[in-house]
């Protein structure tokens, strides 16, 4: 390998259908999945709060909020906590229901490619979409869902 390819080291993180790629960084912690404190009123996405390190965090499952196929949180289901890229969420983190461990990868531009089968909306939670070897990972929008974890909250203020 070049000594001059640039590597990150990033988490595939596996959803019902497909996968997340994220920095490492992005992920605090993934922890065992406890109900959330339940929000009735909220949109099928936000799916509560739950306590870790002293923090009452919101807790989103991003399948909802893109349109895609979900299903109720099961025996693989983790919930992985990360980190906030702005100030947008009290707290400065978030949970995301995944179905499994995130699994740590090497990402260089070598194994990976632009897909563009599907075009995702522009103010939507996920920038694009990758092709990685056989994997077909989608980039979420951090910061966008910052934003709409916030505004959810207000809404409900």
């Amino acid at each position: 390998m070049n000594a001059n390819v640039e590597e990150l080291y990033s988490l595939l993180v596996p959803l019902h259908e497909g996968r997340l790629i994220v920095p490492r960084a992005c992920v605090a912690e993934v922890i065992r999945y406890t109900p959330p404190d339940a929000r009735p009123d909220g949109p099928a996405w936000f799916r509560g709060f739950v306590d870790w390190n002293d923090r009452h965090v919101p807790v989103i499952r991003i399948e909802d909020l893109c349109g895609l196929e979900s299903t109720e949180p099961g025996g693989r289901t983790r919930l992985a906590i990360f980190n906030c890229m702005t100030d947008a969420v009290d707290g400065g983190m978030f949970g995301l229901l995944t179905e499994g461990f995130p699994q740590l990868v090497r990402v260089n531009r070598d194994v990976m490619e632009l897909h563009d089968e599907h075009a995702w909306p522009e103010d939507g939670p996920i920038v694009c979409q990758l092709r990685m070897i056989n994997e077909y990972p989608m980039i979420p929008d951090i910061e966008r869902i910052e934003v709409l974890i916030r505004d959810c909250l207000a809404d409900a203020a």
